[in-house]
This record gives structure tokens, sequence and C-alpha cells, in this order.
């Protein structure tokens, strides 16, 4: 290892020529294999070996009485080592001196040890006494010694400076005659401590000084004084000032605090006023939030700074005095600020400023605004911070902090301790804007693709309630709808789409465009599911989906004329049946996927149903909640619908208010139905051979009975689609063949037969013998169409009706 002769590693900035002597301490390098690499002027006055001499030989030549065991071993494992060695003078004399090692090592791992050593012992001044003295006087540390009658014996310059007192005044005193508060009597308990167990005591304590506008934190350590003899002769105070470590770490702790107090909902006036309560005391005595008018409801203020007076609406605002007193705008009060005011200056700066509020600032906060000036001057404010709220490039408002109690001004770590607390709330801020914005087009939205009223109908008496979840889940996909069958059936709906906010309402809309659609088509519940999950399937993998799509639906078709209901869900909460009895349960309906997964099919249930029977349909937001069981739940729907009176209406507020909390973490829809049923007095049925003969008798049936019900101005255009419609199941379809008339708010005329073949409407030419009945039915009715049934199927036709409709039970 090439090494010169003079020791590497000595460089780093040498002091001034004069202050220090290298040549007094002897160094010296040793590598590996023990050959001397650097040797010293000290080490040359040390021994008396020149360079030249050393370096490249080995270091043993130069001890006495060879290397002792204890030291090699000591110098391969550790990085320092110190002890007595015997040199060997180049005269020829043994030198016993205390040897410090270092042990280094290079880039490569390769290492080397740094021998040093004093090349003289240090005697004893005459003047030692007095240059002890002194080191304790002048050292910076605040210091103080104590006799075992705990009264001070000495104390340095510093301790004066922070107390305020020469030693001469101090001199004889205890610590609570010193400082009169109450933690002197705690450092004097701990000084006890020092003196009876004899080891070191620790604390921490909080002084009012003298010259001080505020408390300091102190650190102070107490530790016994012994003679030579082992005797405790008294007790050294030594105090640390951790005042500006104090301040850090509070707002340090404010600033954690914040983080998880402000923000914790995306309401904007509670994140505001979060900002208000967490800066008071700790910040400001008086603390005010103000935001631009323009940013309420969610929509983004004006691009650029606010120039000249500013109007702000007051949103939250705190104090260290109860009630708020300084306050001259009430919360929710929209306010003009000058443009001399702190809260316009630093909006149109874009930056935080502090206003310390001299007597002229006074005067002019007096002459602009003289009641909020009155008020600024009644409590002693002195010093204002102003902080604009900013958040994604948008201006959103100001933050301001004011001083009257705490008698310090606002200095430059109050400024970036505002700031940094202000950003994180007007992030927050933005975000419920943001949020209120999409809660708001979601609504609106969700409101437009919910049924706006309920069609009018005689199968059901219909009530319906939709309730949004609080504005922290957002606005869900929850849906219902009440969808007239022909036949006066009707069919109930109630889905729940997997999610919160627009795309959760725009899913809900397509789904229920999509059930009455498939609605129109007469398709039995369990088909019609079927439809409906291949439709989520396609819409999750569409090039227009951004995410996953799901949905859990209830699907429901009464018959008034049968008393007959079936029902299918899929993946849905299974409905609740109270019958005119008294009797209450949850039908049995097979479950099923929801929409979307696909894979089994659906299964539907039918049961007839007792007139005058409830159904209730809903989303599992109404018994699911986190403060009770979803059983729990289910049991407390039963309870309420057992005990519900006949207004649905009055059922519908009942169940809401009592099963959900203020805040529902999820949407709820409650579609509540009782039954009602067409008796033989609206409803006349007649079986037709498959024979063109009974086509006549067909008619006369119709208008004789149409003559019953006070129909005589119904017979002709009966009579044609009678006619047409019975001659086509005779002639086209397989028995058994049946024609029924419903009397309901409307005329229906229905002819079944025992074939799945539906009727086509088409044009017919010219000389074409056929091809024109339905054609005629179509335009003399209202409406027509045809529906499946387990063992055929059935053409209907509706007609309206002019005068009243009659009396249904």
């Amino acid at each position: 290892m090439a090494r010169s002769a003079s020791v590497p590693g000595e460089g780093g900035g040498a002091p001034p020529k004069g202050l220090v002597d290298e040549t007094a301490t002897a160094k010296a390098v040793v590598d590996e294999r023990g050959i001397v690499t650097g040797w010293s002027e000290g080490a040359r006055r040390l021994l008396g070996y020149r360079a030249t001499e050393v370096v490249g030989r080995p270091g043993s030549a130069l001890l006495a009485d060879g290397p002792p065991p204890e030291v090699l071993s000591s110098l391969l494992t550790l990085p320092r080592w110190s002890g007595p060695v015997t040199l060997l003078h180049r005269e020829g004399h043994a030198l016993t001196v205390n040897l410090l090692a270092h042990l280094r090592r290079d880039d490569g791992g390769r290492g080397e040890w740094l021998l040093l050593t004093a090349v003289s012992r240090l005697g004893v001044s005459p003047d030692d006494d007095l240059f002890l003295r002194r080191s304790f006087t002048q050292s910076p540390c605040t210091t103080a010694l104590y006799d075992t009658g705990l009264r001070l014996v000495r104390a340095n310059a510093d301790m004066e400076r922070v107390i305020g007192l020469p030693e001469e005044a101090m001199r004889g005193l205890r610590v609570s005659e010193i400082v009169h508060h109450e933690q002197a009597d705690r450092t004097e308990q701990a000084m006890r401590r020092a003196l009876e167990t004899g080891e070191q005591q620790d604390l921490q304590v909080s002084l009012q000084l003298a010259g001080h506008e505020r408390p300091s934190m102190w650190t102070v350590s107490l530790a016994p004084v012994r003679a030579g003899d082992g005797r405790t002769q008294g007790v050294l105070l030594s105090a640390h000032d951790m005042t500006e470590q104090h301040l850090a770490r509070q707002r340090l702790a404010l600033l954690n605090e914040a983080s998880l107090r402000v923000g914790s909902t995306l309401d904007l006036v509670r994140t505001a006023q979060e900002l208000a309560d967490v800066a008071v005391p700790q910040l400001a005595d008086f603390v005010t939030v103000d935001l631009l008018p323009s940013i309420e409801g969610g929509a983004d203020p004006p691009t650029g700074a606010p120039r000249g007076p500013v109007r702000l609406r007051r949103v939250a605002h705190q104090s260290v005095l109860e009630g708020c007193p300084e306050a001259v705008v009430p919360n929710g009060t929209v306010a003009v600020y000058p443009d001399k005011s702190a809260a316009a200056e630093c909006l149109a700066a874009g930056r935080p400023m502090i206003q310390h509020i001299t007597a002229e600032a006074m005067k002019d906060v007096l002459r602009q605004t003289p009641e909020r000036g009155a008020r600024m001057r009644q409590f002693g404010f002195h010093s204002v911070l102003a902080v604009p709220m900013r958040a994604r490039g948008i201006t959103l408002g100001v933050a301001t902090f004011s001083r009257h109690r705490n008698p310090e001004a606002f200095a430059q770590d109050d400024l970036l301790l505002g700031q940094e607390l202000t950003d994180r709330a007007a992030l927050c801020i933005d975000n419920a804007r943001r949020f209120t914005r999409e809660r708001a087009t979601s609504l609106t939205l969700q409101s437009s693709l919910l049924p706006q009223r309920l069609p009018e109908q005689s199968a059901l008496d219909v009530a319906s309630r939709y309730l949004p979840a609080s504005a922290e889940a957002g606005v869900g996909g929850d849906w219902f709808d009440v969808i007239p069958l022909s036949g006066a059936r009707v069919a109930l709906v109630v889905g729940d789409v997997v999610g919160h906010g627009i795309q959760a309402s725009a899913t809900m809309g397509r789904l229920r465009t999509a059930v009455r659609t498939l609605a129109d088509v007469d398709l039995p519940p369990d088909e019609l599911l079927t439809h409906l999950d291949d439709l989520v399937s396609h819409l999750a993998s569409g090039a227009d989906s951004t995410g996953d799509i799901g949905a859990t639906c209830l699907y429901a078709v009464y018959d008034p004329v049968s008393r007959r209901c079936s029902l299918a869900r899929a993946g849905h909460p299974v409905p609740a049946l109270l019958t005119p009895d008294g009797g209450v349960r949850f039908l049995d309906v097979p479950a099923g996927l929801p929409l979307g997964l696909g894979g089994l099919p659906f299964e539907a249930i039918e049961l007839e149903l007792p007139e005058g029977s409830v159904l209730a349909l809903y989303t599992d937001g109404l018994i699911e909640a986190a403060s009770r069981d979803i059983d729990e739940g289910m049991d407390t729907l039963l309870q309420l619908l057992q005990r519900s009176d006949a207004s649905l209406e009055s059922t519908c507020d009942a169940v809401l208010r009592t099963m959900l909390p203020e805040r529902p973490a999820d949407d709820v829809a409650l579609l509540v139905a009782r039954t009602r049923a067409l008796d033989t007095s609206h409803v006349a049925s007649w079986e037709v051979p498959p024979d063109t003969a009974a086509v006549s008798a067909a008619r006369k049936n119709a208008s004789r009975q149409l003559a019953e019900w006070g129909l005589d101005e119904c017979v002709f255009v009966t009579e044609l689609v009678v006619s047409e419609l019975v001659t086509n199941a005779i002639r086209h379809a397989e028995p058994p063949i049946e024609l029924r008339l419903i009397y309901d708010r409307s005329l229906i005329c229905e002819v079944s037969d025992g074939s799945t073949t539906a009727p086509h409407m088409r044009r017919a030419r010219t000389y074409d013998e056929g091809g024109r009945g339905l054609l005629l039915v179509a335009q003399m009715c209202q409406g027509w169409g045809a529906r499946q049934t387990t063992d055929g199927k059935v053409i209907w036709a509706e007609q309206a009706l002019g005068g009243p409709r009659p009396a249904v039970r």
C-alpha cells in the first residue's frame, strides 16, 4: 500500500496557522500486514525516528517488548482500541505511552490503522482554577450549582441572562425563591431525589420568564456532585431551552390533527367548520372561513384572482371566546370585503399575507367597515393572517386567522402553518364541491328516470317511496316501476344497480327502459329476467362500459281476474306479503343470481292472493344497516306491515321512519301494493267451438254483454273485433278457443287458443282475399297484441271508453 511519509486523511479545512500545533500529536499509519505507511512530525519528536527510517518497515520493530496478544486480537476485531504500549526510542530507551488506534477501510475493503498519542503530557497550570471557573461561567449551557440545602452557590452567565438577575442577587436562594412558579417546586422535588438517590433526574418545565411574552419550554438535568470520598456535596442544574423544538412539535401535531379532523365528510360547510375548529386556539384566537358565492351548488368559480372589493359568504367561524362574539358576519351571510382588507388583498395577490393592526391600520378599517373595525378594537385584534383557499388551480375563498388574546404577532412559521392547514382544507372543500355537483347531477338524472307519477290501473292500489343515500355515499341506482299490461294485469318492478353516482343512475335508466320494453312483449317474469341478464352482460362487456355493471331485480305480475301473482327475482331481497287475515310472511321466491353473472336460469313461482293482500317490494338499503343484523331488519319489516293501517301512504312513511337512520348509507326504494279483484260482473267469457258457424254466436254473446254493461256505443267495433279474432283462431289455431270480455278502465276483448303461433299484421294487396282484419282491428282500437301462455296464446284488443269506469272492488 503506497503511502507518502506524511499522514493521509488529515485535511478537511486546516485551522488558522498558530491556533493548532499538529506536531503535539504523534501519528502513524500501519497497513494490514503491519507495515508502517505513514509517519508524522509529531511521531519523530516522540521517538526520534525520521519518516525515511520507519515507512516501509514493520511496525512491531517500534515496540520494546513486542505486541501483546490482547492488543493484536483487539486490533483485528474492534474499530477502535486504546491502552498503554511500551515503545522503543531511537536512542534505545523504552517509552510507555497511551495509544489510541482507529481501524479505517477504503472502498475496496482494505484496512489500515491510524495510531495516535500525545507527544507530551499537559501539566497543571497555576491558573488552572481560574481557567475552570471561567469555563463554568462562560459555558453556553444554562448552568447553576446548588448545595445540599438547595441554595444556589454558583450561576453561569447564561443562567443570569435567562433569569434576568446577577449571580450576587441569587446566591444563597432556592429555586422556588428565585422563580416564583409551580414548576420551581417540581424542580426542587427533583433536586431532593437527586441528593437522596445519587441518581441524575431529568424533567421538562414550562416557565414564563421575565421579559418573555410567552412561556418557554426547558429540559432540566439535575446531577448530584460528589466529593472524592463519595459524599454528595450538591446538585448541578443544567437547562436547555427547547422552546423552538417544542413549537415545531406542536405545529406537526396540529398538522397531524388537521389531517384526521378536516375533511371527515363530503359536506362543504362542515369541512370549513372543521378547519376553524382545529386552528383554535393552537394557531389563532379567532378564525373565519369565507367562500366565493359562485361555488355554491358545485359550480366552478370564475378564473383568475378576484380584484377590488370581493363578495364572500361566511360558512364557518370559531373563537376562543364562547359564542364567537368577535363575529360581525353571521354564517351563511354574504358580505363585501373592501380593497385594503386582509381577505381582499390576499385573494388579489394569490398568496398568504400577514397584517399587523397598527393604530393607522385600525383607522383604515374603521373608515371602510365601521362595524368590523369597532369589533376589532373592542377585542384588541393586533395581528391577522389571511390565506387564500386554492385547490386544483381554482380560488375557492379565504381563511382568516386573527389574534387578540395571544400577545405574539403572526410570524413566518405561523404563515407556513396556516397555509398548510388551509391548503389541506381547500382540497377537501373542492372535493366536497365536486361531489355536490355530481350528486346534484345524479339526483336530477335519477329523478328524471324514475316514475314521475304512478299509472292509473284497477288491479292494485300502490304507494311508493324513493330515498337517496346520504351525501357521503352518493346517489345509487335503486329504482321501481309499475307497468300496466294487457288483460288488466299489472307488473311491479324493483331493482338495484351496484355502485353510486352518475354511472349507477345512467345504468338504472337503461335497465328500467329495458324492463318496460320486455314487459310490453308480455314475457313471463322468469323469461324477462333472462333477457335482462343478457342485456346487463352485453353492457358490461361493451365498449361503452366504464367498469363492472351488476344489478338485482324483482319482477312480479298480478292478474286481477284470476287473482294470481307470478314472481321471479335475480339476487334481490324477497318480497313480503300481508294477507287480509293478518298473516304476514316473506314469499319463498327462488333467489337466482344477480343480473350480469349469467349461467343459471331464473325460476318463477305463482300463487293466488286473496283480495286485499298487501305486497311489499323493496331494495336492500331498507333492511341492511350497520346498527343491526339483516335478519333483525327483515323481522322489523314484517312487524310494521302487520301493524299497518288501511292507508298505504301511511304504511310507507311508518316503514321508512322506523327502519332508516337520518343519514342512510344506501338508497332505498319501497313499493307497497294492495290487490284488487275483477269479479264476474266485470268479466264475461265463452267457449267457442272450432267451427266458423260459431262466429255469429260469439258476436251475439258479446253484444248482449255490452248491453248489460251499458256500452251500446262499443257494439259495432266489438263485433268487428270478435269476428276477426275468433275467425282467425278457428282457421289458423287449435282448440280450445275462448272469448273473454273485461270491463275495466277500458273494454278488453281477448281470444285464447291452444296454438303458440302469433298472428302478424300485414298490408293486403288489391286482389288478396284476406289480410285486412288485423289492420282494421289496429285502426279501430287503441291497442292490440298477443301474449304466450303455458298452453297456447291470447290475442287481445283494447278499446278506450269515454264514460265513467265501473266500480272495482
